[in-house]
C-alpha cells in the first residue's frame, strides 16, 4: 500500500488491502493473547471494560428499582451497600478510566501520528494483564460476599468497621492502577519519539494532545492511589495507625491522599472524552477547528489545575476554612479551560455545513451534558452552597453529568466514529441516530430530578427515603429504563454491523486525520511507507463543506 504523503483528503490508498491487522497476526486464540499490536489490545481493553460495564450497570439497575418506593422493601440496607460500591468502584476504576485511553487510544494513537506501533508493544500487553488481573480480584470480592464501604473506601469505615472484601477489592484496584501507569507511560513516549516526519507540536490532533494530558495524570497520580489503599490494607489488617485517631493515625489524611488522586481522576475520565469532541465536531462542522492552540493549551491547563483542587471535596470534613476558600477559588480557577473548548466547539459549529451523523450528535450531546456538569460543579466550589448540598443527591447528579452524561457519551460518539476504522464495517445510521437521541432522553430523565432531590435535601447511599421523595425516584428509574435500551441497541446493531454492515471506505467520513488514509481495517502496521505532514490539522476547504452539503 502505497499512501501519499498529505493529510487530506487527497491521499491515495487501496480501499481493502489483501491482509488486515485481523488476520495478518493469526486468527487462534494464543496470537490474540500473546498480540503485541496495539489495535488487538485495543479491542481487547474492549472486551474486557464492555463485561465490568455490564455489571456496574446491573447494580445500578438494582438500586433504581430499590429506590422506586420509600421503604427499603427489596434489598436490606447491607446490600444495598454492596450495590452502590460495586457500581462505584467497577464504573469508575473497570470502566470509565480505561475505556477512551485503553480502548480508542491504544487504536488510533500511533495511526494518528503516523507511526507504526506504540513505544512499548510488550509493556502494551501487559497493562492489559494487569488489568485484567486486578479484575479478577475484584470480580472476586463482588462474588464472594461483596464491599460495603462505598468506591471512596472511607476510614475508619473500611479500617475497623467492615467485614467485608474491602482488602481484595483494593488489590483489585491497586494491580489495575499499575496498568494505567503503564498506559500513560507508553502513551507520552509514543507521542514524544514516534511522531512522523512533519507531525510537529502544532499538528497534532487535539485527541493527542487530550491523550497526552491524560497520561500525565495517570503517571503522576496514580502511585498516590496505590499508596493510600496500600496503607488502609494495612490498617485493616494489622491495625497499623495510621487513619485511626485511636491509635494515632488521622482520619483526615486519607481524604487528602484518597481525593488528590481521585480529583485529577475525574480528568482522567474527562479530557480523553473531550478529545473524542475535538476530533468530530470539525470534521461533521467541515470546518477547522476554532482557537486550536487555545483548545490544546486548554487540554494542558486542565491537567495542571486538576492536582490543585482536591480539598473541595472536604469542605465540611473541619479542615481549615482557609484552606476551603483557596480550594473554593481554584475550583472556579479550572472551569476556565473547560470554558475555553465549549466555547471554541461552539463557535466551530458557526456557520458550519453540519452534518447530524451519529458521532456528531453524541458530540453535540456530550456539550450539553458535561455544561451542565460544569456549572453545577460550581455550586459545589461556593463552600456556603456546599455546606448544604454536599452528601446529597445533588452531587450524584452533577458527578454523573460529568462522567456518564459526559464520558460515556463521548466513549460512544468514539466508537462509532472509528467503528468503520476498527472493522472495515458500517453501522445502519438511522439506528445510530436514534440511539443518540434515547441516550440523551434518557440520561437527562434519569438525573435531572436528582438535582431537585438533592437540592430538597434527600442524603445519597440511603435505601429508604421519605414518602415526599418518592416522584422523583419514580422519574429516575423510568429514565434509567430508557438508558438501559440506549446502551443495548448500539451492542446490537454494531455486532449485527459485523457480518452484515456495508464494507467501509477508507475515509468514509471525508475527515483529515492521518488514520483515514490508511485501509478500513488497517494493516497491521498500520503504514507500509510512513506518512509525512506538511499542514495543519483540520484543514476543511470550502470544497469539502460543498461536497458534504450535497455528496
Amino acid at each position: 500500500m502505497n499512501v501519499s504523503v498529505l493529510p487530506g483528503p487527497a491521499a491515495v490508498v487501496r480501499e481493502r488491502p489483501a491482509k488486515t491487522y485481523l488476520t495478518e497476526g493469526g486468527r487462534t486464540l494464543s496470537s490474540w493473547l500473546l498480540t503485541t499490536d496495539h489495535k488487538r489490545i485495543g479491542l481487547l481493553y474492549l472486551y474486557s471494560i464492555l463485561l465490568f460495564f455490564t455489571i456496574a450497570a446491573l447494580a445500578a439497575a438494582m438500586m433504581r428499582l430499590e429506590l422506586i418506593t420509600p421503604p427499603g422493601d427489596m434489598v436490606t440496607s447491607q446490600t444495598y451497600n454492596k450495590l452502590f460500591t460495586i457500581h462505584g468502584t467497577l464504573m469508575v476504576w473497570f470502566f470509565l478510566i480505561p475505556s477512551i485511553p485503553a480502548v480508542l487510544g491504544n487504536f488510533v494513537i500511533p495511526m494518528m501520528i503516523g507511526a507504526r506501533d506504540v513505544a512499548f508493544p510488550k509493556l502494551n500487553l501487559l497493562s492489559w494483564y494487569l488489568f485484567n488481573l486486578g479484575g479478577l480480584f475484584a470480580l472476586y470480592a463482588v462474588t464472594f460476599g461483596g464491599v460495603d464501604t462505598g468506591w471512596t473506601f472511607y476510614t475508619p469505615y473500611s479500617t475497623s468497621f467492615t467485614n467485608s472484601h474491602v482488602v481484595t477489592m483494593a488489590a483489585g484496584v491497586f494491580i489495575a492502577g499499575f496498568g494505567s501507569i503503564l498506559t500513560g507511560l507508553n502513551f507520552i513516549i509514543t507521542i514524544h519519539k514516534l511522531r512522523t516526519t512533519g507531525m510537529t507540536w502544532s499538528r497534532l490532533p487535539l485527541f493527542i494532545w487530550s491523550l497526552y494530558a491524560t497520561s500525565v495524570i495517570l503517571v503522576l497520580a496514580t502511585p498516590v492511589l496505590a499508596i493510600t489503599l496500600a496503607l488502609m490494607s494495612l490498617e485493616h489488617i494489622w491495625g497499623v495507625g495510621i487513619f485511626d485517631p485511636s491509635l494515632g493515625g488521622d482520619p483526615i489524611l486519607f481524604q487528602h491522599l484518597f481525593w488528590f488522586y481521585s480529583h485529577p481522576a475525574v480528568y482522567i475520565m474527562i479530557l480523553p472524552g473531550m478529545g473524542v469532541v475535538s476530533e468530530t465536531i470539525p470534521c461533521f462542522a467541515r470546518k477547522p477547528i476554532f482557537g486550536y492552540h487555545f483548545v490544546a493549551a486548554a487540554s494542558i491547563a486542565i491537567a495542571v489545575l486538576g492536582f490543585l483542587v482536591w480539598g473541595h471535596h472536604m469542605f465540611v470534613s473541619s479542615q481549615s476554612i482557609y484552606a476551603g476558600i483557596i480550594f473554593s477559588l481554584l475550583s472556579f480557577l479550572v472551569s476556565v479551560p473547560s470554558a475555553i473548548k465549549v466555547f471554541n466547539w461552539t463557535m466551530t459549529l458557526y456557520r458550519g455545513s453540519i452534518s447530524f451523523s451519529t458521532p456528531m450528535l453524541y458530540a453535540l450531546g456530550f456539550i450539553g451534558l458535561f455544561t451542565v456538569g460544569g456549572l453545577t460543579g460550581l455550586f459545589l466550589a461556593a463552600i456556603g452552597l456546599d455546606v448544604h448540598l454536599t452528601d446529597t443527591y445533588f452531587v450524584v447528579a452533577h458527578f454523573h453529568y460529568i462522567m456518564v452524561g459526559g464520558m460515556v457519551t463521548a466513549f460512544m460518539g468514539g466508537l462509532h466514529y472509528w467503528w468503520p476504522k476498527i472493522t472495515g464495517r458500517l453501522y445502519p445510521e438511522r439506528l445510530g441516530q436514534l440511539a443518540a437521541l434515547t441516550m440523551y432522553l434518557g440520561f437527562n430523565l434519569t438525573f435531572f430530578p436528582q438535582f431537585i432531590l438533592g437540592y430538597l435535601g434527600m442524603p445519597r447511599r440511603y435505601h429508604a427515603y421519605p414518602p415526599e421523595f418518592q416522584i422523583y425516584n419514580v422519574l429516575s428509574t423510568a429514565g434509567a429504563s430508557i438508558l438501559g435500551a440506549a446502551y443495548l441497541l448500539p451492542l446490537i446493531y454494531l455486532l449485527w454491523s459485523l457480518k452484515h454492515g456495508k464494507r467501509a471506505p477508507a475515509n468514509p467520513w471525508k475527515a483529515t486525520g492521518l488514520e483515514w488514509q490508511t485501509t478500513s481495517p488497517p494493516p497491521k502496521h498500520n503504514f507500509d511507507t510512513p506518512p509525512i505532514v506538511d499542514s495543519p490539522p483540520y484543514q476543511y476547504s470550502p470544497e469539502a463543506q460543498e461536497e458534504m452539503v450535497h455528496g
